[in-house]
């Protein structure tokens, strides 16, 4: 049982402007703020690792067979949330704020922002009134799911196709 006084955490490693934790109850790896942001700041610029035509767990999708790791590498912690409060801007490769944030907010994205398909699909338990439930990727989502989120120019690409293709 978690205690006011017991660590819930512990660091991992320190990235300047953000935190790798682990949570002790069950080992999960989350990165934290580690100073505050306003909805639409720049938290830090990335590049890709490695590219590849095969997603993983660990790959953000930018294109049709293309999906790159991340750079720096701690941005790979940033867990998912129904309810996110980062996006993954894959155009301008920069990490946004989506809302305003605080130093020790725990750093989330909405994943199928940034996949069509994902490799492995999950049931979601975020804990959000807006929690969809069984994440698969953007190919999945219905409309009204969809307007509730923002996308990376891929993802949007692919939806206006396939919305494309039902009106034709």
């Amino acid at each position: 049982m978690d205690t006011l006084t017991a660590p819930a955490y512990r660091t991992i490693s320190n990235h300047q402007i953000a935190e790798v934790r682990q949570k002790l109850s069950n080992e999960q790896n989350a990165l934290f703020a580690l100073r505050s942001y306003q909805p639409g700041e720049i938290i830090a610029d990335f590049s890709a690792g490695t590219i590849s035509a095969e997603p993983t767990y660990l790959t953000v999708q930018v294109g049709v067979n293309k999906h790159i790791t991340l750079q720096p590498e701690f941005l790979q912690y940033i867990n998912h949330s129904c309810n996110p409060n980062v996006f993954f801007d894959t155009s301008a490769m920069q990490l946004v704020a989506l809302n305003e944030l605080q130093a020790e907010d725990e750093l989330t994205f909405f994943y199928p922002s940034t996949e069509w398909q994902m490799t492995q699909s999950f049931n979601c338990y975020c804990g959000s009134n807006a929690c969809i439930g069984d994440i698969q990727g953007a190919a999945y989502l219905s409309k009204e799911v969809q307007e509730r989120y923002r996308f990376t120019d891929f993802i949007q690409q692919q939806l206006a196709k396939r919305a494309a293709r039902k009106v034709a």
